[in-house]
Parts: C-alpha cells; sequence; structure tokens
C-alpha cells in the first residue's frame, strides 16, 4: 500500500488532497494544526487503516521528525510527501516586518525543505515529493512579499530535488494554484478590488477549487505523472499565462491613476 504525507491537511487544498490520495487507495497521514478539522479528515476518509493524523506547528525544530516517525512508524515508509501547508493575505515589502518574513519563510520554505530532508531516507524508487506553490511564484503579484519570496524558494528547491534524486527514482514537482476558493480566499474575494483583478482576467468561466488542486496533486502521485520531473504545472485557468481580459473589464469606465 502506498503511503502519503500532506501538511495542511486540516482545512482547504490540503484536506481536498489527503482525500484525493486516500480514494485513489493510499494510506495518508495529515497533519495540521486543528484538532478538530483532522477530526473531520480521519471521518471523511472513513477508513482507520489508512488514515492518520497529526497536530503539530510545522515551523517547530520538532515537526518534520515527528511527522515523518509518525507515517513510518504506522506503515513502515512513505512514498509520497505533499507540502502544502501556507498562510495567505501578505503585505508588500515595505510593510513587511521582520517577524512577518521569518513566520512566512519558517512556514512555506523552512518547513518543507526540512520535511523533504528528514523524508528521503524512507522513500525508494517511484516516491515523489510534491511541494504546492503559488501563481506567485510565476509572475510577480501585488503585495506578494514574504509570500512569493517564500513560494519561490519552494519551487527552486523543487528543481533542485528533482535533478539530485531523480536518479534514485524520486521525483519532484511543484503544483502552483491560482486563486483558488477556500475558507482562507473567501474574505480576500470580498474586496471589490481583489474580486476583479482575478475574475475579470481570467480565461475561464469560473475560478479553481479545491477538487483541481487535489486532481492534479494525485495525478502526480499516479502512474500518469511518473515520468514527470522538476515541474511546475499552473493551475490557474488561464490567469497568470495571457494577458485576458472580460468583456467587462475592456467596456467599463477607465479611472485615471
Amino acid at each position: 500500500m502506498q503511503v502519503a504525507i500532506v501538511t495542511g491537511a486540516s482545512s482547504g487544498i490540503g484536506f481536498g488532497c489527503a482525500v484525493k490520495l486516500a480514494e485513489a487507495g493510499m494510506a495518508v497521514l495529515g497533519a495540521g494544526r486543528d484538532t478538530d478539522r483532522l477530526t473531520d479528515l480521519a471521518q471523511a476518509i472513513g477508513d482507520p487503516d489508512r488514515v492518520a493524523t497529526l497536530a503539530v506547528d510545522l515551523t517547530a525544530d520538532d515537526a518534520p521528525a515527528r511527522i515523518v516517525d509518525a507515517a513510518v512508524s504506522r506503515w513502515g515508509h512513505v512514498d509520497f510527501l505533499v507540502n502544502n501547508a501556507g498562510v495567505g493575505s501578505p503585505k508588500p515589502l515595505h510593510e513587511t516586518d521582520d517577524e512577518s518574513l521569518d513566520y512566512f519563510l519558517g512556514l512555506m520554505l523552512r518547513a518543507p525543505f526540512r520535511l523533504a530532508r528528514d523524508v528521503l531516507p524512507h522513500m525508494g524508487p517511484g516516491s515523489a515529493i510534491i511541494n504546492v506553490t503559488s501563481t506567485f511564484a510565476v509572475v510577480g503579484g501585488m503585495r506578494g512579499g514574504a509570500y512569493s519570496a517564500a513560494k519561490g524558494g519552494l519551487t527552486a528547491l523543487t528543481g533542485h530535488i528533482a535533478c539530485q534524486y531523480g536518479a534514485e527514482g524520486i521525483r519532484c514537482n511543484a503544483v502552483a494554484p491560482g486563486v483558488t476558493l477556500t475558507p482562507m480566499v473567501a474574505t480576500r474575494l470580498e474586496d471589490e478590488r481583489f474580486r476583479k483583478i482575478n475574475t475579470e482576467m481570467t480565461p475561464h468561466t469560473r475560478l479553481g477549487t479545491v477538487d483541481d488542486i487535489a486532481s492534479t496533486v494525485a495525478f502526480l502521485c499516479s502512474p500518469g505523472g511518473a515520468f514527470i520531473n522538476g515541474q511546475t504545472i499552473v493551475v490557474d485557468g488561464g490567469w497568470s499565462s495571457t494577458k485576458y481580459l472580460s468583456d467587462f473589464a475592456l467596456t467599463s469606465q477607465w479611472v485615471a491613476r
């Protein structure tokens, strides 16, 4: 039985990834902060033999070892690591204090780095690491700040892992979501400017869903993704790769800057 570790599994994309991988027949260790939501995850998977959860602060020094040990002691090995945990609402460079910088980098770069390092000895040929990054690691992104820096670093780490360990049969890829309908994003979509930037510049009929991202992660963990290594798959409906503007945006009255 294949075994996957998913971080940030108590909500949003991480929750969806954990359920999707379990539906593919894997055993899943879901790590997150919210004990109640992790209980919900275990219930959603519904098979006590194929699910374990661990409430943990990923930025803690002992967190990677605890997560890996929990999976290995339960199932003996790890096939897939999904580094998903993250935080939103960043500020631009000039508004970012050192405390915020350290937190963003600690959660979204240092923690994935250390977790990947700890899990590698327990992976064999056919294994893979999936790093969930962002379109803000692909394009600059207004107000990206420390978030862009962390996700950009994670993209570079993805390439290193793919190169360094690919010959051992261990792949590494990144999935870069655009704005995805999660609880973390819901409040931001209440901001008219944020909503327009994403809805009126996306050449698709909708914004992304958790299932869009989870399905891409599951594909990269499937036989169909077995020859994909060192890549970033952007899942944003074309937002970052086109110059699309909706009819509404093109016909609206422009206001001088």
